[in-house]
């Protein structure tokens, strides 16, 4: 059992070139020095790994600050608060934050911190279907796509917690038919069979772009992208006029710092789209909303949700390596 009055924490070793793998990690354990007047410490009960976090791995420039060797790496956590100095928070609440792969978070109430309120539902959807990737579905469906009931809805990585959660989303709101795009026979199963999805095109499979072209043989209103320029490319001749793409993640593109960008923008011309993206914290105000909103339907069992459990803060690096195989089928949580 870990020493619970030692902070463990996952560092940057070096920059990362190319795809991640475990040995670019560093566990680092050091004492937890006692608590400053307005601190609290949480002890984290589980932590996310996301594939965002690679863009901050290297030395190049990212929606945000690239981490520098000894820092902590990114994730999204739940915990407890085991010790407290601040009247915000109070020991034994269960609170969201961003405290990285770190066996405990201290703070002074600052950055990402969201009370996690009563409910029957498990504390881990709080950094899944509850929590950012949730959110980024629902708020990329909702503001940057302004989705209508009847819309023809595509979505690339659909079997990752954001493209799962934004198809059932889609077909919770009316959609008139959600498109997934994802790799490998199982996966297409479980989206069609259990998410609820209308369709499912493998990229893995031969024929993919006929099958594709077929699938959205109707148009596309909404392209949820979680993928990157290529797959935008390839989507392009596919929307119907005045249709708008979500650019959520760049997965494919993480790794390649020199990946070809989108050749096809004649389209927006042509078909007048609209492109944005979305970094999820601009709608942190509306979270509590939303995220009532998904606990019903994950209660009525009308979303459905894949969880890939890792237990102990030691398999955080693996975890996180696997994002980038295609191994990964659903949201990766760290039980720490």
């Amino acid at each position: 059992m870990a020493d619970a009055s030692m902070l463990r924490r996952w560092t940057l070793a070096e920059p990362i070139v190319g795809v991640p793998r475990p040995e670019d990690f560093r566990l680092q354990e050091e004492p937890i020095a006692p608590l400053e007047e307005g601190e609290a410490l949480f002890a984290t009960q589980f932590v996310s790994v996301d594939p965002g976090t690679r863009s901050r791995l290297s030395a190049g420039p990212s929606y945000a600050a690239a981490l520098r060797p000894g820092e902590t790496i990114d994730g999204f956590c739940v915990g407890i608060v085991a010790d407290s100095r601040n009247p915000k928070f109070v020991v034994g609440e269960a609170w969201a934050y961003g405290g990285g792969w770190a066996s405990h978070h201290r703070t002074k109430g600052r950055g990402y911190l969201q009370k996690i309120p009563a409910s029957d539902l498990p504390l881990s959807l709080w950094i899944g279907v509850l929590g950012v990737p949730g959110m980024t579905a629902y708020f990329g469906l909702k503001r940057i796509a302004g989705f209508k009931p009847g819309e023809r809805v595509l979505i690339s990585s659909a079997a990752g917690p954001v493209g799962a959660t934004a198809g059932q989303l889609a077909k919770a709101w009316g959609a008139g038919r959600v498109i997934g795009i994802a790799g490998g026979p199982e996966k297409a199963r479980w989206l069609t069979q259990e998410a609820g999805f209308d369709a499912v095109v493998d990229y893995t499979a031969a024929g993919f772009e006929a099958a594709l072209t077929e699938a959205c043989a109707d148009g596309v209103d909404v392209f949820f992208d979680n993928v990157g320029a290529a797959m935008i490319d390839r989507v392009l001749p596919l929307m119907k006029p005045f249709g708008r793409i979500v650019v959520s993640g760049q997965v494919a593109e993480y790794n390649d710092p020199n990946a070809p960008g989108m050749q096809g923008l004649r389209w927006f011309i042509a078909k007048r789209l609209r492109m944005e993206g979305i970094v999820v914290f601009d709608d942190l105000k509306a979270f509590p909303e939303a995220q009532a909103e998904t606990a019903t339907l994950i209660q009525s069992g009308s979303l459905k949700l894949r969880e890939q459990r890792f237990e102990g803060l030691e398999q955080a690096p693996a975890a996180f390596c696997g994002l980038f195989t295609g191994e990964a089928f659903g949201r990766r949580i760290i039980a720490v």
